[in-house]
């Protein structure tokens, strides 16, 4: 291979969002637009914090959507144009995300390039994305992603190799130029890192003596992670793994683990002859859904569930230092916090907020509403490391997951959750939604809805406590002095329009209240945030994409 420099110029819409970069297949298929944005990845890095990344280890995988192995192709050529000394791709260009996180630190590298879109739906005019994790394995902090941005933006010319493609399909090692290039199994180290935080004996005991799973892969990355630690190392029978085999299109599916999209499993699921525990995850493998036979556990209690009982987990035996949750995500978690008595933090949407918390020794497990949970084992969000936990407390407390969550609820209160999802709305619309309500937060306090008071309002920011840098407008936030809330927030994680969530919570410390139907509960709290946010007229949307 020989290394050479081409020109070229900026394109205006390369800001990373919450998690990366992301638009449709299309855009990314446009001549020099992945070449700019990793060739800014690549200059930003060689001036971070004067660090070096010549000769350094590069970790590189995606979660097998539409382009994927073509952008790992140029990836790989340019990443050792660029200098880097070791290049470590997943087999077929295949890494989950927690699984890139994972081999980061477990090799030590320099960072990763990781390519997903996460839970959008994939195919040639579906979306892809990329993200650069750095040496700890977690996203990149914003300092870096203002870094590359700014780069795009100035960008005249990329590094990069003529010859031939290499070979991912095999495992070994190969060249690209100067470069090794090593093709790793993608589960291998991932599967090892498991086994060292669970009961593997215990949740196969439980399995050989009839405890039953189904998990849908939704044709996404975690069909051969799933196969190998539930069906090979498990126990569990052949066929527990639905929809295993990674698909660019993902068959055609959206692979978001939510009750619309995995309504199969939903609807299996509350069946009388369901099996015990019903999970899903998404495109990149770092979210999760769990339904227990007859009951779906939100994403909030399931944090809060799985913070809980942690201590049933070898790695976990010994308690958490603290909990961390995104603003969104219900205060359920926080209660599990003060009866520990150790610290919850709050913080904005993005798994990169909780990167420091968990280098710095504060927190232990963290979770966003969006089904993403996880703890200091990587520095992403894991969502068969959820489902393992859950598989080890069922498999100790030798329970129902919905005795589990009903006894939660008694020690601890229930908070009715929902989010309402209005998905690609006309960008003005939402922003002018988001507009009004700024405007009303100063008259808010105190005013009454019905048997509703406002406590506080506010446009959440965050501090960090480790290093002490400031996010701003993260969302609004509407208190009232009953522990109700609503939050509404513009997402950064779509590619067309804009993507409105509606968080609205109340909170039931009284058993005999809480099994009543989610929707009934949060009657007064839905009514009381189109009244405030004028959602028909902004979006003009009559229901939301989405309720989860």
């Amino acid at each position: 291979m020989t290394s050479r420099i081409v020109a070229t110029t900026p394109f205006g819409d390369q800001k990373p969002g919450t998690s990366g970069l992301r638009k449709r297949v299309p855009v990314f298929q446009q001549p020099n637009y992945l070449e700019n944005f990793v060739q800014s990845i690549f200059d930003s890095l060689s001036g971070y914090e004067g660090q070096s990344f010549v000769g350094k280890t590069l970790v590189v995988g995606g979660d097998g959507r539409y382009h994927n192995v073509a952008a790992i192709q140029t990836i790989i050529r340019m990443a050792a144009a660029n200098g880097f000394g070791r290049i470590l791709v997943g087999a077929g260009g295949l890494l989950s995300t927690p699984a890139a996180s994972c081999v980061i630190r477990k090799h030590r590298a320099y960072g990763g390039i990781i390519l997903s879109a996460s839970h959008n739906p994939g195919g040639p005019d579906g979306d892809f994305g990329i993200k650069y994790n750095i040496g700890n394995g977690g996203p990149a902090p914003e300092k870096i992603t203002d870094a590359i941005y700014a780069r795009t933006q100035s960008i005249t010319e990329y590094r990069t190799l003529d010859g031939p493609d290499i070979a991912l399909e095999t495992l070994g090692t190969l060249h690209a130029g100067a470069a090794v290039v090593e093709i790793i199994d993608p589960v291998s180290d991932y599967l090892e890192l498991m086994q060292s935080l669970f009961d593997f004996a215990a949740i196969r005991g439980a399995i050989a003596g009839g405890l039953r799973i189904r998990m849908d892969s939704m044709h996404a990355v975690t069909g051969p992670y799933a196969h190998a630690i539930l069906e090979r190392v498990l126990g569990a029978p052949a066929g527990t793994v639905m929809n295993g085999v990674p698909l660019p299109d993902f068959g055609g599916h959206h692979p978001d683990p939510n009750m619309v999209y995995a309504a199969d499993l939903f609807d299996l699921m509350m069946r009388p002859d369901a099996p015990d525990l019903g999970a899903a995850s998404d495109g990149d493998g770092d979210r999760n859904l769990i339904i227990g036979r007859g009951v779906f556990v939100t994403p909030s209690d399931s944090l809060a569930i799985l913070a809980a009982n942690a201590h049933l987990a070898p790695a976990y035996k010994d308690g958490l230092r603290g909990i961390a949750r995104s603003m969104p995500t219900s205060a359920a978690a926080d209660r599990v916090a003060e009866r520990l008595d150790i610290p919850c933090y709050e913080t904005p949407t993005g798994w990169k907020f909780f990167g420091n918390l968990l280098d710095a020794d504060l927190a232990t497990i963290c979770g966003e509403e969006s089904a993403g949970t996880g703890s200091n084992h990587v520095r992403e969000k894991d969502g068969l490391w959820a489902i393992l936990l859950w598989l080890n407390i069922l498999a100790v407390r030798r329970q129902t997951v919905l005795e589990i969550v009903q006894e939660h609820w008694k020690i601890h209160g229930r908070n009715y959750y929902a989010r309402h999802d209005y998905e690609e709305v006309e960008t003005a619309g939402a922003n002018a939604l988001m507009a009004s309500l700024r405007e009303q937060l100063a008259s808010l306090p105190g005013r009454r809805f019905g048997e509703l008071a406002v406590s506080s309002a506010d446009d959440f920011s965050y501090t960090d406590p480790v290093d002490g840098s400031v996010s701003t407008k993260q969302g609004v936030r509407i208190l009232f002095e009953d522990k109700s809330r609503i939050v509404f927030r513009l997402s950064g994680t779509g590619t067309a329009g804009a993507t409105l969530r509606v968080y609205l919570e109340c909170f039931e410390p009284d058993s005999t209240r809480q099994d009543r139907p989610v929707a009934e509960a949060l009657g007064q709290i839905i009514e009381i945030a189109e009244q405030l946010a004028g959602i028909k007229v902004n979006t003009g949307r009559d229901k939301p994409t989405v309720i989860t």
